[in-house]
């Protein structure tokens, strides 16, 4: 295949398709959605045996069982995916709206248009779920779509992207309007990520490492985030009960999610009364705790078992684990808490377990991530549990969009002008 030819082809369909989409109406965004998530259902056994191959290529390649969770696709997943479609189609169309119209002295009325962006390159790994999510975001929010998944989802990828171009076709909408790529060569993303011409927005998702190299070497706008540091930070005034069911959900129910906490604070007032059960739950939950001198004394002193202790390094404070792993740390109250997040986080998710209203609103205002949550699970910074329907991806850029990206995310505003014969003076 010539790569670069193919990808033109690819650039240009997608900014024909992109020009339609941009004047579609909202019914047929909707029909088409609605279509798609129709077909994914239809298709259940197809994409299950496409991503049997998947997962059958990664075990024999030696994929970290990380990657393979976020590769396998089940009855479930397929579900999830066709809810995501139809609530997507339930939001308000945000293309079209109008807001801040004001009159000026000189007669004219002057407010903002909700456009989309045009083309949107994404960019992914592994997580077959993303095409659906992505091709729906992209197409309510009258953007045409190029998606790259990585290799080790082509088969998954493929069956769901046939079933968004027939969903498509049965809204008379062009199948362009969301393109697969089919070639597994890395120089597609070359292509893709320098194709200015063509592709308006390029947004990764994935490991550090391709995320890395889109944002180095990336001709087109990105909207990315690096690498998911999320912190649960337990306050003195936290509810005992609260703080365990937090950190147990936030750390162990999905380890390969970028909203998984990966460093626990405790205040040093409440750390000997709170964090043996905090240990004992993570401990027996297979969890090894990379702790500070004094967190490491306390659950020592506790009886944790020490094969899930070890003493913590500079690195942990600020590495994304993916695995069964958490940096813990004790502090001396809510400035140091607070210190430590914005010197170490990636800028992701961080909590606060406290039922001190002044220090949870302190927390909400003086740590700068994308999400701040009180008393609740970094696992719910995602686009689904937001009400966005799904999400693009997550940023935690601060121009442009910030958080899981939905619909607003991938729009735009132009200023619009009404007028009646004035002229300027």
């Amino acid at each position: 295949m010539d790569i670069e030819s193919y990808m033109a082809r690819v650039g240009q369909q997608a900014r024909d398709a992109s020009r339609t989409l941009a004047s579609a109406s909202t019914e047929a965004k909707n029909t088409a959605l609605l279509a798609i998530a129709r077909r994914l259902r239809n298709a259940k056994d197809a994409l299950l045996s496409a991503n049997a191959a998947d997962l059958a290529q990664a075990r024999e390649d030696g994929l970290e069982p990380a990657l393979i969770d976020r590769l396998t696709l089940t009855e479930k997943g397929i579900e999830s995916m066709a809810e995501g479609l139809e609530q997507i189609a339930a939001l308000p169309d945000p293309v079209g709206e109008m807001t801040d119209l004001k009159r000026r002295p000189s007669g004219i009325q002057v407010g903002k248009m909700r456009v989309p962006l045009g083309v949107v390159g994404i960019i992914y790994e592994a997580r077959p779920n993303v095409t659906a999510d992505a091709a729906a975001l992209c197409l309510k929010s009258g953007n045409a779509a190029i998606l790259r998944g990585g290799k080790e989802a082509i088969n998954a990828n493929q069956a769901i992207a046939a079933c968004v171009r027939a969903g498509l076709t049965d809204a008379g909408l062009p199948e362009t309007a969301v393109q697969v790529i089919e070639t597994t060569d890395r120089a597609a993303v070359g292509q893709l990520i320098s194709m200015p011409q063509f592709v308006d927005v390029i947004v990764p998702r994935g490991g550090k490492g391709l995320i890395e190299r889109i944002s180095s070497e990336a001709r087109v706008p990105v909207i990315k985030h690096l690498d998911g540091n999320c912190h649960v930070y337990v306050h003195e005034a936290a509810d005992p009960s609260k703080a365990v069911a937090i950190i147990e959900n936030a750390k162990t129910q999905r380890y390969g999610t970028c909203n998984t906490a990966e460093s626990l604070l405790i205040d040093a007032d409440v750390a000997d009364m709170l964090l043996p059960a905090i240990g004992r739950m993570l401990a027996d939950k297979g969890v090894t705790m990379r702790a500070c001198p004094r967190a490491l004394e306390t659950l020592t002193s506790a009886n944790i078992d020490g094969r899930h202790l070890e003493a913590a390094q500079e690195s942990d404070w600020s590495e994304e684990y993916l695995a069964p792993i958490i940096a813990v740390r004790v502090v001396d109250g809510l400035d140091q808490a607070i210190e430590h997040i914005n010197r170490y986080s990636s800028g992701h998710t961080e909590s606060i377990v406290s039922e001190n209203y002044t220090a949870a609103m302190r927390f909400l205002r003086e740590v700068d991530s994308a999400s701040v949550m009180i008393n609740a699970s970094t696992r719910f910074a995602d686009g689904f549990e937001y009400g966005l329907g799904a999400e693009i991806g997550i940023s935690t850029d601060k121009i442009h969009a910030r958080g899981p990206v939905g619909l607003e995310g991938l729009t735009s505003q132009k200023w619009i002008v009404f007028g009646n014969g004035e002229v300027r003076r």
